[in-house]
């Protein structure tokens, strides 16, 4: 077996479903989950329409792990009407089956084990991350957040000993779990640091689509072009259609970026077998050719947080976030004690912090901090919220 399996932690949901084993709750309440980030929005007909046409020839081909030019074509589009980028759809950009996967495999693709390098993601972060530098041989480098600027990263915390050695660093955009969205000083100074150092930037950019102010939020190819870096040199945008779209299982997105190193992710994608469907292919340009239905679900997501928010304010420490679909809660004591019980009395599941986030310094940047994941229709969101002022009016 692969010795490096051994280092990987368990997965989130499996300590949060061992948090609440043998747990019981209440039958009056029906249990409501705000545990995952698992979009529950309709999926829009039309992308249901467009898989069931693609069925017709769709199975009857090996497809090719770069995909067909029609979907590179509707990704161009895409990036243009929303960024206002100009990019090559043949050397530049490569569909994926979700972020999700392509996240873990590009650190295999960028990282040379030999080297003991580095891989640097804020902390509290994504456990992809961390997985992918694992199993890719290198060292994660848990980047410190600070509560005052909404969990923003300390980037200056980090210390020239570890960016040398630094090959890969990931970053989130609209932040999970925070929502906070990265403003374009903060994008040359990782740009600045990637040219010092060499090292790689994959921006995972999968929440992009839902956000609460006027201005959509910046994407790490839109600031590198601001910036006169229209080649886009060591970095990589990771783009999914999972949260913008309600649809999560066709497992659809892109990667867009440097050309070199597009290159070498297809190289090893296609040993890799990964190629998208043809029938998921086909889906995922009606998709992308549409924006009307990304501009109702995230009017849906804004009515939601405009009646959750304020409820929850009240009795915890929480604030409306720039963009994504999570609440960063503070709570009284342990998180896990918060969420155990919380689920013991009121079926309610949240996300203990501190299970996505690592010890450092002697201290959890997740400790005292739940996650809730507003994916569910604004009802039965509402009703959490409710259950949940009660259990922390009510509780000791």
């Amino acid at each position: 077996m692969n010795p490096l399996l051994d280092k990987l932690q368990p997965y989130p949901f499996e300590r949060l479903r061992t948090l609440l084993a043998g747990i019981t709750p209440p039958s009056k309440y029906r249990p409501i989950s705000l545990g995952i980030g698992e979009p529950k929005h309709p999926t829009p007909q039309f992308i249901k329409d467009a898989l069931v046409a693609g069925l017709d020839g769709g199975l009857a081909y090996y497809p090719i792990t770069a995909g067909e030019p029609h979907l590179r074509d509707s990704i161009r589009r895409w990036l243009m009407t929303r960024y206002g980028l100009a990019v090559d759809a043949n050397t530049q950009i490569l569909p994926v089956n979700g972020t999700r996967e392509a996240l873990f495999a590009f650190a295999q693709t960028v990282l040379d084990a030999n080297a003991k390098p580095y891989v640097v993601f804020a902390n509290p972060f994504y456990q992809i991350y961390e997985g992918g530098a694992l199993l890719g041989g290198a060292q994660p480098y848990y980047a410190p957040c600070d509560p005052a600027r909404n969990y923003a990263v300390d980037w200056d915390a980090v210390p020239p000993e570890v960016w040398v050695r630094t090959q890969l660093l990931y970053v989130c955009s609209p932040g999970n779990p925070t929502g906070a969205v990265m403003p374009l000083p903060e994008w040359k100074k990782l740009f600045e640091l990637s040219d010092k150092y060499g090292f790689v930037i994959a921006s995972d950019e999968c929440y992009s689509e839902i956000y609460f102010g006027d201005e959509p939020p910046l994407g790490g190819l839109q600031a590198a072009n601001k910036l006169g870096r229209s080649d886009f040199r060591r970095l990589v945008a990771f783009t999914s259609l999972s949260k913008r779209s309600n649809v999560p299982g066709m497992r659809s997105g892109f990667v867009c970026g440097d050309s070199a190193f597009i290159k070498k992710f297809l190289l090893y994608r296609t040993y890799h077998g990964s190629a998208m469907s043809p029938v998921i292919q086909r889906a995922s340009i009606a998709a992308w050719d549409d924006e009307k239905h990304v501009v109702e679900n995230r009017r849906m997501y804004r009515e939601k947080f405009a009646r959750v928010t304020p409820m929850l304010s009240e009795v915890l420490d929480v604030k409306l976030p720039d963009a994504s679909f999570y609440l960063w809660a503070g709570v009284e004591g342990s998180d896990t004690d918060f969420a155990r019980e919380l689920f013991a009395q009121y079926n309610v599941t949240v996300l203990p912090g501190s299970y996505i986030a690592r010890e450092t310094g002697g201290a959890n940047p997740g400790a005292g901090r739940v996650r809730m994941a507003l994916v569910a229709d604004t009802a039965e969101c509402v009703e959490a919220a409710q259950r949940i002022v009660q259990f922390v009016q009510n509780r000791p």
